[in-house]
Parts: C-alpha cells; sequence; structure tokens
C-alpha cells in the first residue's frame, strides 16, 4: 500500500487545522485516515461522525460521509443511521466531555444495544473548548479551571462502563503510542457491535500548564511513563496503582449488535 493512501480520507486542502500547537487531535486523526486506508475502507460506505468540544471539529478535514451532531447526542443520532444504513461503517469520535457528561446515557445504552458502531474518545482531561473546566474522566485531585485547589470528585473510567454495559471491543492508548493507537484503531473496525477505543491526548494549552507537565515533548513522556501495560498494571499493588494509567485490550468478544437482535424480533 503506497504510504500516502491516507490522503484520500484527509481534506488536505484544509490543513492546517485550528488545534493548538501540541494538540493530539491531528494525530488521531491521521491514525484513523491509516486504519482506512489499510483496510481499503470506501469513503463512500464510510461515516465519521462528532459532537461537540475540540474533537468536534475533527468532520471539518475528512472526505468521506460526515455528520455533526448536537452535544452529546452524536451516538443516538448514529444509532438511527446504522439501523436504516446498516451497510455503513460508522465511527463517532468524541471527546471526554460528549460522552461522559451530558452524552453518558446515550453511551451506555448505545453500548448496551452493542450498537455497530465504533466509538473512539479522544481524552484530554478537561474541557479544552471552553476554558479547561474538568470533566467527569479528569483524574482525581487535579488542578483545572474549576477545580484550583485540586478535583475533589473520583474520575469514571470509560473503558470500564463500556465493558460492563455490554460492549464487544474496548481499549486504551495514548498519542504517544502511534503504532498502537492505529493498529487497534483497524482491530476496532473490523469488529461487530460496539468498539470504544479510548485515546489519552494532550491538551498543552490548559491541562498541562495547570498540572506543570511542561512542554509537548514533556507530555508525550508523561503518556509514555504514566501509561503502561494492562498485564503490568493488574500485577501491582493498589498503592502503586496510584501513580500509574492502564492501557491496552480491556474487551473482546462477539456478541450480537443491536442490527442482528433486530432483524430476529421481525422474524
Amino acid at each position: 500500500m503506497p504510504s500516502d493512501d491516507y490522503k484520500q480520507y484527509v481534506a488536505m486542502d484544509r490543513l492546517p487545522s485550528i488545534w493548538c500547537p501540541g494538540c493530539g487531535n491531528g494525530v488521531a486523526l491521521k491514525a484513523l485516515a491509516l486504519a482506512f486506508a489499510e483496510l481499503e475502507m470506501p469513503p463512500d460506505k464510510t461515516l465519521l461522525a462528532n459532537g461537540i468540544g475540540c474533537s468536534g471539529r475533527v468532520g471539518d478535514y475528512v472526505r468521506c460521509h460526515r455528520f455533526h451532531g448536537t452535544h452529546g447526542r452524536t451516538l443516538a443520532f448514529v444509532t438511527g443511521i446504522k439501523l436504516v444504513r446498516p451497510e455503513i461503517k460508522a465511527v463517532c469520535l468524541l471527546g471526554d466531555g460528549d460522552c461522559s457528561a451530558i452524552g453518558m446515557s446515550h453511551f451506555v445504552h448505545s453500548a448496551r444495544r452493542n450498537v455497530d458502531i465504533v466509538t473512539i474518545v479522544i481524552n484530554n482531561y478537561n474541557y479544552g473548548m471552553t476554558g479547561g473546566q474538568f470533566s467527569p474522566l479528569s483524574p482525581y485531585n487535579v488542578i483545572t479551571s474549576t477545580s484550583r485547589s485540586g478535583k475533589a470528585e473520583p474520575d469514571i473510567d470509560i473503558c470500564k462502563l463500556a465493558d460492563l454495559a455490554g460492549a464487544n471491543y474496548v481499549f486504551r492508548t495514548t498519542i504517544y503510542h502511534v503504532v498502537e493507537m492505529k493498529n487497534y484503531i483497524k482491530e476496532a473496525l473490523g469488529k461487530k457491535g460496539f468498539s470504544l477505543v479510548e485515546i489519552v491526548s494532550p491538551c498543552p494549552t490548559y491541562y498541562a500548564r495547570y498540572n506543570k507537565i511542561g512542554n509537548i515533548i514533556k507530555q508525550l513522556e508523561w503518556l509514555k511513563d504514566k501509561f503502561i501495560p494492562i498485564e503490568e498494571y493488574n500485577q501491582m499493588k493498589d498503592a502503586e496503582k496510584e501513580n500509574f494509567f492502564w492501557r491496552g485490550r480491556l474487551t473482546n468478544r462477539d456478541l450480537p449488535d443491536l442490527y442482528q437482535h433486530t432483524r430476529r424480533s421481525r422474524g
């Protein structure tokens, strides 16, 4: 496969993007486009849907079917699209607020119904578009614009939530682990049913600055050092886990998806 085949899925004439220097959204977009290219996915049979937030602008830079949903509702809209057009491969690219705050109900029920959607959550641990406020996925005790003394609320593990709700495939990685990210997006695209790929991404404008992580190089080093393979993480004692996060495949099963159940109910 030619190395630039991914460009057929990217609106190259609209680049450079509006994202802040050091933001990981563009890295995630290229990984997705590379996965599309390696799987030779027809652009006219591929849908990229997004919601609101920094990641919500990703639809401006792709050349395939696009859908821009209202805040938190994208998965509900795409559920309808999939029931009417099951042959379309649907990808929802959401931010941490889009899926875990106003959109949590839709996220949980999309996973419970096992809708055939690949959901990519770009988690930068804050609401980067509106001033750096904390989200439900922001870790406990971190500094944000709305938690100047440290976030008092515990965070939600969106991967474990998807697993418990019934998703067929769940994986977590980071912007630093680019090859891993592309490979597991490909794996998710090959699955039927609901798939979640959580990608932890730097937010140099707010999160990294407030928490004194350093420049983008330091942020990438932080992702490299702090996110360890799930097998290694599970062997740690609870006190050790406080300083690290896990990454890797949490769930991989093949339960019937919503469309299969709908067809059966119709006889």
